[in-house]
């Protein structure tokens, strides 16, 4: 089954105050109030912020960017890709991550299913007939059951985090680029230069990513032959590949339908960054919603 979504005319951008809302606030086009500080009274995304998690925040990328190597992630493709672990829901996989805090986030500490549904619920107020959008923000982080026993208790490392492309050289917008001089590929030849092992507009879906939640949610979402569209399958790989949708980098490696795809992948990151919060959303209110959407788009039960 094929879904053909109509890409957005423009670019979300945020833009300053244009309807009655709180001094130094931004607002999202369709209305979402964008706060000026995330949980911890600091700006978003600020990794030098003198805050109770910055040196764990650090720590971990520093872990992260040392064994994220080409071999690795070519590893964790071959054998988390068989599917063999579990067989479950997607709602059932939802509820197993209220068990965990994701480490290398620096602007939350509420378990993963508040953000989960903060991020659906904010992009269903401004794109009420979107709803594999809707869809894609509730389960864009189920992937983070790596971290689960069943799953083989992977580190954090290797599970969250900012992704990048392995096989070619780590860019400087990366954060905490720093710590890649300790990995083994900074000083392999063929991974160590623009292109790598890759080509121009090879496309990003023959690129490999450094590995964690992002990548195995997609394989999960493609072997189950989920009917998201191209564009939701895209928001779930490249959610946390900053590197390109906010700084432009690796933007050679990219095809045509991987420039169309970007234009939702920039209107989601919006509400996966900014729906942070202390705003708590009534589960059984909005599951029946949810499940209505999982029943359109999987099957009722996934192999993981």
């Amino acid at each position: 089954m094929t879904i053909i979504v109509e890409q957005p005319e423009l670019e979300l951008e945020v833009v300053e105050n244009k309807i009655d809302v709180e001094e130094n606030e931004l607002v999202l086009d369709g209305g979402f109030v964008v706060p000026e500080t995330n949980s911890f009274g600091q700006t978003f995304r600020d990794y030098n912020a003198e805050s109770e998690r910055q040196t764990s925040v650090e720590q971990f990328y520093r872990t992260n960017h040392i064994n994220q190597t080409y071999d690795f992630v070519k590893r964790m493709r071959e054998e988390y890709g068989k599917l063999t672990r579990v067989e479950m829901s997607i709602w059932e996989c939802c509820e197993l991550l209220n068990e965990f805090v994701d480490e290398s986030d620096p602007d939350l500490d509420e378990p993963q299913i508040e953000h989960l549904l903060q991020t659906a619920e904010a992009i269903r107020k401004d794109y009420p007939d979107e709803d594999w959008l809707h869809l894609t923000g509730l389960i864009h982080d189920l992937g983070k059951v790596l971290l689960h026993p069943s799953f083989g208790a992977l580190s954090q490392w290797a599970v969250v985090g900012d992704t990048f492309p392995v096989g070619c050289a780590f860019d400087e917008s990366v954060v905490h680029h720093k710590y890649f001089k300790e990995n083994p590929d900074y000083y392999n030849p063929a991974y160590s230069t623009k292109y790598g092992v890759y080509s121009e507009g090879c496309g990003l879906n023959n690129v490999m990513m450094s590995w964690g939640h992002d990548d195995y949610m997609y394989l999960v979402a493609k072997e189950n032959k989920s009917t998201l569209p191209s564009a939701g399958l895209f928001i779930m790989r490249y959610h946390s590949f900053y590197a390109l949708h906010r700084a432009g980098a690796y933007e050679h490696l990219m095809n045509e339908e991987d420039v169309e795809n970007l234009k939702w992948l920039k209107i989601f990151n919006k509400y996966d960054l900014y729906s942070k919060s202390k705003v708590r959303i009534d589960v059984e209110k909005v599951k029946p919603y949810y499940l209505s959407l999982i029943k359109k788009y999987f099957p009722e039960k996934l192999k993981w």
